[in-house]
C-alpha cells in the first residue's frame, strides 16, 4: 500500500521517531572525521529544510543550524527512548514488527535497529511498494518524514531489508560532492560516466540511483546469508567487543564475505559494468586494508582481462573471510573473557590479510 500523494503522518509520530533520531546523534554524531561530518551535517540541513542536493545554501544559516542543533544534542545526550503512539496505543520504538503493522495500513514504513552496538538508527517514510525477495520480505521506501544524520540507504534487519531511496539519492550526491573536490579518476568517475556524465549530472546520478538499488539489495542479501551461516553468537560477539577498532574489523570481514558470496559474483554473471565500478568506488575503510588481492583483481578487470583475476579474488575471499569470521565465533565461545584480546590478535596477524 502506498501513501496519497502528498499524504503527511501525524505530526505526533513524526516529531517522537525525529526526537529519537536526535538522542541517538547525540551519542555518537561527532565520532566522525571532521571533513565528513560537515558533509553530512551539510546535506542534512538540506534534507530538513526540503532543499535538494547540492542546492546553495548560505554559509551564515547553516552555521546557525549547526550551532542550534549540537545545542540540541547536548540537551537530549542519555535521555530515554521516547515510545510512539499509534492507533492509540504505546509502542517501544524498538518494536519494529508490530508498529509496521499499524503503519503498513497508512502507507508508511519505519525502521529502528543498531548499525553497531550501542549505535541506534531510527527512520519513518512513505512506503513505496512491500515484495518478496530470496525468501526476505524487501520494503522499499520514499519520501523521508524523520531520520538521523546518519541515514544508511540500506539495511537488513529481522529478516527484513529496508531500501531507502531518498536516502540513497542524497548519499550519491553527497559521495559526488566530495568527488567533485579533487575529481580523482578511477572507479567512481568510471560510474558516473557509465550513467551519463558529464553531459548531464543530474540525470546521470538519477539513473545511478535507479541502477545501484539493484546493489544494495544483493549485499543485504549476502549479509542475509552470513546472518543464517555465523547465527545470532555473531551478534553477541560484535555486542561484547568494547574496542572500536575491532568492531570495525569485525563488520569489515563481515561485509567481505557477503560480497564475496553474494553481491560480487551476481555483478561478474550479469556483466554489469557500472555497478562493478560502483561497488569498488565504495571499496573502502578496513576493507581494502585486509584485501589488497580484490583491488588488483579490479585493475586487472579495467585493463581487460575479462574478469578472470576478479572471478578468482571473489573466489578465494568467500572462502577465507568464512574462516575468519568462523574463527572469530571460536575464540568468542570457547574463551569467554578472554576471547577480544585473542579475537584482535587474530585481526592483526599477517595472515588475515588477503594478499
Amino acid at each position: 500500500m502506498k501513501s496519497e500523494p502528498g499524504a503527511r503522518p501525524d505530526p505526533a509520530l513524526v516529531e517522537a521517531v525525529q526526537t529519537n533520531c536526535h538522542i541517538a546523534d547525540a551519542s555518537h554524531a561527532t565520532e566522525m572525521s571532521l571533513c565528513i561530518y560537515l558533509l553530512q551535517m551539510r546535506e542534512f540541513f538540506r534534507w530538513e529544510r526540503g532543499l535538494a542536493p547540492l542546492a546553495p545554501i548560505a554559509r551564515e544559516a547553516v552555521g546557525a543550524w549547526l550551532s542550534e542543533r549540537e545545542d540540541l544534542w547536548s540537551r537530549l545526550e542519555n535521555q530515554p527512548w521516547r515510545t510512539l503512539r499509534l492507533a492509540g496505543t504505546d509502542f517501544d520504538p524498538f518494536d519494529v514488527s508490530a508498529i509496521n503493522a499499524v503503519l503498513a495500513k497508512l502507507g508508511l514504513v519505519y525502521g529502528a535497529g543498531y548499525l553497531a552496538p550501542g549505535r541506534a538508527n531510527f527512520f519513518l517514510a512513505d512506503l513505496e511498494s512491500a515484495q518478496e525477495r530470496e525468501g526476505m520480505q524487501l520494503l522499499v521506501c520514499a519520501r523521508e518524514h524523520a531520520r538521523g544524520l546518519n541515514s544508511p540507504p540500506a539495511a537488513l534487519a529481522n529478516h527484513t531489508i529496508y531500501l531507502r531511496r531518498e536516502s540513497l539519492q542524497r548519499w550519491l550526491w553527497q559521495k559526488y560532492e566530495a568527488w567533485t573536490l579533487r575529481r580523482p579518476a578511477g572507479a567512481f568517475e568510471s560510474a558516473l560516466q557509465a550513467y551519463g556524465y558529464p553531459q548531464d549530472v543530474n540525470l546521470a546520478l538519477e539513473r545511478m540511483a535507479q541502477a545501484q538499488a539493484e546493489s544494495l539489495i544483493l549485499h543485504e542479501l549476502g549479509e542475509a546469508g552470513v546472518e543464517q551461516l555465523l547465527g545470532p553468537a555473531w551478534r553477541e560477539l560484535r555486542a561484547g567487543v568494547q574496542d572500536r577498532r575491532t568492531e570495525l574489523q569485525l563488520r569489515a570481514v563481515r561485509d567481505l564475505l557477503a560480497d564475496c558470496e553474494v553481491t560480487l559474483p551476481a555483478l561478474l554473471d550479469r556483466q554489469d559494468d557500472a555497478s562493478l565500478h560502483f561497488w569498488f568506488a565504495n571499496f573502502e575503510g578496513l576493507r581494502p586494508s585486509f584485501f589488497p588481492r580484490l583491488a588488483r583483481a579490479y585493475n586487472a578487470w579495467r585493463e581487460g582481462d575479462g574478469g578472470l583475476a576478479l572471478r578468482q579474488a571473489i573466489a578465494a575471499g568467500a572462502t577465507h573471510w568464512r574462516q575468519i569470521c568462523l574463527r572469530s565465533l571460536d575464540l568468542y565461545q570457547a574463551r569467554s573473557s578472554a576471547a577480544p584480546g585473542a579475537i584482535q590478535a587474530l585481526l592483526a596477524q599477517p595472515a588475515s590479510v588477503l594478499q
